[in-house]
């Protein structure tokens, strides 16, 4: 069977840009391949936090994965500082990884355009992630468009790395993205991707009557300046979030009504709150069941902790035996 490797920061509870654009895919795809989702917190602390504020984000990021559809018994969930060998690789490889490389990966840029003082993990942030997902030996990488970049580095590292130590047959595969349905979702102000930082988001978690508050004043198409105006649903985020919660007889009729101003926003938004609803509630009420039982959650992660361990010991025991290193 394939293997997938998929991480997550440990951003507390999931957002539906999370959710639709990487953690309902990797539920549909956990019982097709043998999947690791890992909660990376070493990538977390790249900026400032607070230690107990990253421990009660990384039990409630590991609370929404299980209620969303993260099934132990069919995928190892599992923190990344758990197991050792995620910084080990990441070391070797960062000994193979030219600085330039690094100086053009986007997200530092943007990143880093944003600090007076840079820290080097923002730098090597992407040779960690490559460590993350070659330590076991991943296939296939669930990704979003703004993760293609720090993939193809990924693979870079391994074809270095395979040269260098392992010219006869190669030792990492080099993985390929597996993008997903739902690769961008815009945020509700209608401007960039939905993030957290931007306060553009809608909570997985969240009690109906929130995020009615928050769909109500939504962005649409800015052509619709008026009731009677017709609008052009493939421009509206709205539209897209239909196709992301609604059935396809619904998606047709809101497309139709938007098209022939048949519908105003409010009552498209209406509808695509009873979709959210429909779907998120039974989320909720999972996660509620969850967060009540703590022991269980510690016990699951400590269990895939263990699984991920064992398969990064074989790898790095050949990668050291590969290089040099004396056992």
């Amino acid at each position: 069977m394939s293997r997938i490797f998929s991480g997550i920061q440990p951003s507390g509870d999931l957002h539906i840009g999370n959710y639709l654009g990487a953690v309902k895919n990797w539920v549909a795809l956990q019982g097709r391949f043998e999947s690791l989702i890992c909660i990376v917190d070493y990538h977390a602390i790249t900026v400032a936090y607070e230690p107990q504020v990253l421990r009660d984000r990384t039990r409630d990021m590991a609370i929404s994965l299980l209620a969303s559809g993260i099934d132990p018994e069919r995928a190892v969930l599992f923190v990344q500082s758990a197991v050792a060998e995620h910084t080990e690789l990441a070391w070797i490889f960062n000994t193979l990884t030219p600085l330039g490389e690094l100086e053009r990966q986007t997200q530092f840029k943007d990143k880093s355009s944003r600090q007076e003082s840079i820290p080097v993990g923002l730098l090597t942030y992407p040779v960690l992630q490559a460590a993350d997902i070659l330590l076991y030996k991943a296939d296939l990488v669930p990704v979003g468009e703004d993760q293609l970049q720090h993939l193809e580095l990924s693979r870079e590292v391994a074809r270095k790395w395979n040269a260098r130590f392992s010219p006869d047959a190669p030792f990492f595969p080099e993985p390929k993205a597996e993008v997903t349905k739902t690769p961008r979702v815009m945020g509700l102000d209608g401007g960039a991707k939905m993030s957290k930082s931007l306060g553009n988001t809608v909570g997985l978690l969240e009690e109906p009557a929130a995020i009615w508050e928050k769909l109500k004043p939504a962005v649409t198409d800015p052509a619709r300046v008026r009731r009677t105006d017709p609008g052009t649903p493939e421009v509206c985020n709205i539209y897209h979030l239909h196709k992301a919660f609604s059935p396809p007889e619904t998606v047709q009729h809101v497309a139709a009504q938007c098209s022939t101003a048949g519908w105003g926003c409010i009552e498209c938004k209406k509808v695509l709150f009873e979709s959210m609803t429909k779907e998120l509630t039974p989320i909720r009420e999972r996660a509620a069941a969850i967060r009540a039982d703590p022991a269980t959650v510690k016990a699951v992660l400590r269990a895939g902790a263990d699984k991920a361990r064992a398969i990064a010991r074989v790898t790095m025991r050949e990668v050291k035996e590969r290089m040099g290193f004396d056992p």
